[in-house]
């Protein structure tokens, strides 16, 4: 197992007691009986679902496409894993997708997925089925197929390692991208790039980790544990994402803030652990109409909904999104426009800044003409096949169903967005960490807009 300095010791150890004192915002349960619940449902589902699906598959009992069709199936009615994100079943379809020889997919999947007997074999499979991806992903491309549609080889450890949890959670983790950040931020272990390598010792680190937590609080901490502290410090899925930057009260940690805020000299200073730009990073407490921020716009010569526009602007582009900012003060007009020309869509978008939740229905009509008139444009001059349009907010009241409705009946936008603020920050935290792996079309950032609704930072975090 790999063996950690005081430092990181003391370290792991603050995350963890943080995790053991947040409360639940279920009522009346705490966060680890809520947490203990689900992970009761993953037993149920892993052993009533998803072991049988796969033990008929390695017995050839069904294809290697019901088989896909199946762990699909499960995964959208069960969503305990993440698993239906851009590493999950999105990669198993692009394998499906991009392989010429299905015997031979057939045989390196059932191959793969089989439990490993020890470490070693484990990073054997990784390193063969790598090849087998990469492989195919370049006949793919050497045939006339898009980059975009190639398979990335950096998704192998968690499509494998999840397999290998359902037949094994007690010894075998899921390889998942949130964990993994959170502790390289923490300094408990840097990846080193030979992804069979990192999965060993991210395996070892999370058996350490699972001691350690046991031995200081006296009661057992699994796999499933050690994996619940680091998704609460990474984005806390079940609680609400936690704020991009905090000026608080003498004493307490506060992030360093892109603004110029006298802050007492007792308060203690943190270094910033995310990737997000400050000016993105700020995005969720603006949208909120923090009253400290109201004070840092007026002294800035700007409004806080200015500020929010250039913010939501700043994230598009830096997704890498042609952005363009129309703004307040132009009529009837969206704030903003983000285009992909070579994903043949644009997103319209308006920003509203909230203390509560943002209800649909009280400007539909200004929202109606300005879609219509933005629309009609981009699809005659750009020739895009998609029009999305978003709402950005701090979060969104219940009664968007027949808002929703009625633009897309009277409209040509495909689908309504309603996007937590938060969810853009997760967007863009991701892209910044995996540059590679985030893609706008279809097989990344599009599928999320593929659905009208709310758009939540928790989903974001649990699929990218």
């Amino acid at each position: 197992m790999i063996e950690l300095n005081q430092e990181q010791l003391a370290q792991a150890l603050d995350v963890m007691r943080a995790y053991l004192a947040a409360p639940s915002s279920v009522e009346g349960k705490s966060l680890i009986e809520y947490e203990s619940e689900l992970d009761s449902q993953r037993v149920n589902v892993i052993e009533n679902e998803l072991k049988p699906a796969i033990s008929s598959y390695l017995t050839s009992e069904i294809t290697l496409a019901e088989f896909k069709t199946k762990v699909d199936s499960i995964n959208k009615r069960k969503e305990l894993w993440g698993f239906k994100g851009i590493k999950g079943q999105m990669f198993f379809n692009m394998v499906l997708n991009v392989a010429d020889d299905l015997v031979e997919c057939d045989n390196q999947i059932k191959s793969s997925i089989q439990l490993p007997a020890s470490e070693t074999l484990a990073a054997s499979k990784i390193n063969t089925f790598i090849g087998y991806v990469r492989r195919i992903g370049d006949q793919h491309v050497e045939a006339g197929g898009t980059k975009q549609g190639r398979p990335n080889v950096a998704s192998v450890p968690f499509f494998l390692s999840y397999f290998w949890q359902v037949l094994d959670r007690e010894v075998w983790p899921v390889y998942y991208t949130n964990s993994v950040s959170v502790m390289t931020d923490l300094n408990l272990w840097q990846p080193t790039g030979d992804l069979a390598s990192d999965y060993i010792a991210y395996k070892s680190l999370q058996e350490t980790l699972a001691k350690v937590f046991t031995n200081e609080c006296s009661r057992t901490f699994t796999l499933y544990d050690v994996e619940h502290v680091f998704w609460f410090k990474g984005g806390k899925p079940y609680q609400g994402g936690k704020p991009a930057v905090k000026v608080s009260s003498v004493g307490e940690d506060v992030a360093f803030p892109d603004i110029t805020i006298p802050i007492p000299n007792e308060t203690k200073l943190r270094l910033p652990e995310s990737y997000v730009p400050p000016i993105v990073a700020i995005l969720p407490e603006m949208v909120r109409n923090e009253p400290y921020l109201q004070e840092a716009a007026r002294s800035s010569g700007t409004s806080i909904e200015r500020a929010v526009e250039k913010s939501v602007d700043a994230a598009f582009t830096i997704l890498g999104y042609e952005t363009k900012l129309l703004g307040q003060g132009k009529g009837r007009v969206a704030d903003g426009i983000a285009l992909s020309v070579d994903d043949s869509y644009a997103i319209l978008w308006d920003a509203k800044v909230r203390g509560d939740r943002y209800s649909m229905g009280t400007d539909d009509r200004a929202i109606k003409e300005y879609i219509v008139t933005h629309s009609r444009e981009l699809k005659k001059r750009r020739g895009l096949r998609n029009i999305y349009y978003f709402i950005i907010s701090s979060g969104f009241a219940d009664d968007y169903d027949d808002a929703i409705r009625s633009i897309k009946m009277e409209t040509d936008v495909n689908e309504v967005c309603l996007v937590e603020a938060e969810a853009l920050v997760a967007m863009v935290d991701a892209k910044m960490r995996f540059p590679q792996d985030v893609s706008l079309g279809p097989e990344g950032l599009q599928r999320f807009f593929s659905v009208s609704g709310i758009l939540s930072g928790e989903l974001i975090r649990g699929t990218l």
